[in-house]
């Protein structure tokens, strides 16, 4: 597949060449200004600006390598807390400055995919009560995420999230073994396309913290989508997870500086609601691994059974380009189901200000019988205190029998606050 040579803007590195007086003493200001404590409890204006490049070159006859530029606004304001009560707005936009790639929404399909449409939306919208002890009831639009983000998730990963139009009850007793309940009910959901889906889905996510060995986990998720065009994406779920690795350091301890993270996660997938094809589908989702010093090693496998069109387990609602590699090939299970099986290593310097990963996975159905490919990841992060940061992200998906060769490459600033 021929290499393209890419020219990245200069104000990328903005960032780095701000010293760290100078920038503190701006951040402490705009912290100041963006918070009302004096006038209630919580209450903010909240920023976040998020630069990204982003270039896909695909083995695709005619598709053309897509280029991306595109800078994402997310404004909002939180309220103070009266009584209990507390609400939010928050805006989201998207601007594309360079129109060379298929964003699903503007007609440029002769380009490879790059899923962030130029739009602007009401991402959130919502009040929520927190006068009962130890629960929390909110009621509108937000961002729902839970557990690894693998079934209920924001897309976090593209530009404009995914949020949900919903009630969700979270009930978090520390003094009751530490029991966190999620319930709730998503009656819309707003896509980081930009789009709306009108769904009837409960929601049922009951976390046990088993002291320092990680947290056991049952989820119900029942999805009934309710037009025409997306009967077929009805499931309900059911499943079980122990896991003690959600984010780097996490791990049970075997001294100072080594420890053992693990996840074993199964899970039982059947038609449902509007759904007309009867299926039962299978997840397995195992991890093992160890850390010593600031490293983190896994070995996993994570297989998604299949049994042919419109039979196999998925997860629409789901953060999923973080799982099945980068290069996004397997967003949506194909029909023989998959088996992949992937190691990463993970290490974090300067006091956890640079987060390196390194990940490679081979993909099969969920047999082992036929090859789909192989993929290497690699992603550097560089924060700068709380509020800056700024990454460098890479993918390569070599295809076997499925998809195409497949190359991403990112580059992102962000402002947060």
């Amino acid at each position: 597949m021929p290499k393209k040579k890419t020219k990245l803007p200069a104000s990328l590195l903005a960032l780095s060449v701000i010293s760290g007086s100078a920038l503190a003493d701006v951040t402490q200001q705009v912290e100041d200004a963006l918070n009302f404590y004096h006038y209630g409890k919580n209450g903010a204006v909240k920023v976040d600006l998020n630069y990204r490049y982003e270039n896909v070159d695909q083995d695709r006859g005619a598709q053309r390598t897509a280029n991306a530029n595109t800078a994402r606004l997310r404004a909002g304001l939180l309220s103070p807390v009266f009584h209990g009560l507390q609400g939010y707005a928050e805006y989201e936009g998207n601007l594309a400055m360079q129109e060379d790639f298929n964003s699903t929404r503007n007609n440029n399909t002769a380009y490879s995919t790059v899923a962030d449409p130029q739009q602007s939306e009401v991402n959130q919208l919502w009040l929520s009560y927190a006068g009962i002890p130890d629960t929390v009831i909110k009621g509108g639009r937000q961002r729902i995420k839970l557990d690894d983000d693998r079934f209920i998730g924001n897309v976090g990963w593209r530009q404009m999230e995914t949020t949900f139009d919903s009630v969700l009850l979270t009930h978090n007793n520390q003094q009751l073994f530490g029991l966190t309940v999620n319930a709730g009910y998503i009656g819309n959901v707003q896509t980081f396309t930009s789009t709306t889906e009108n769904i009837e889905a409960p929601i049922l996510n009951v976390n046990y913290k088993v002291g320092d060995y990680g947290n056991l986990v049952g989820y119900a998720y029942l999805l009934d989508y309710t037009e025409r065009e997306n009967y077929e994406k009805s499931s309900q779920t059911y499943g079980l997870r122990m896991s003690n690795f959600q984010k780097p350091g996490d791990a049970y301890k075997l001294g100072d500086n080594y420890g053992l993270v693990y996840t074993a996660e199964w899970g039982r997938q059947i038609d449902y609601g509007h759904g007309a094809t009867k299926y039962e589908a299978d997840r397995i989702n195992l991890m093992s691994g160890f850390t010593a010093y600031n490293f983190t090693f896994q070995g996993a496998m994570e297989q998604l059974d299949g049994k042919g069109l419109n039979k196999t387990f998925d997860t629409p609602l789901g953060t999923n380009h973080a799982f099945q590699g980068w290069a996004d090939l397997f967003l949506a299970t194909p029909a023989d189901g998959i088996r992949d099986v992937f190691g990463t290593v993970l290490t974090t310097l300067d006091r956890g200000n640079v987060v390196l990963t390194g990940v490679y996975h081979d993909f099969s159905d969920d047999t082992g019988q036929l090859h789909y490919g192989k993929e290497w990841d690699v992603q550097a992060l560089k924060k700068f205190g709380k509020h800056y940061s700024v990454l460098a992200k890479y993918a390569y998906y070599d295809a076997d029998q499925f998809g195409t060769d497949t190359q991403k490459i990112w580059v992102q600033g962000n402002i947060s606050f």
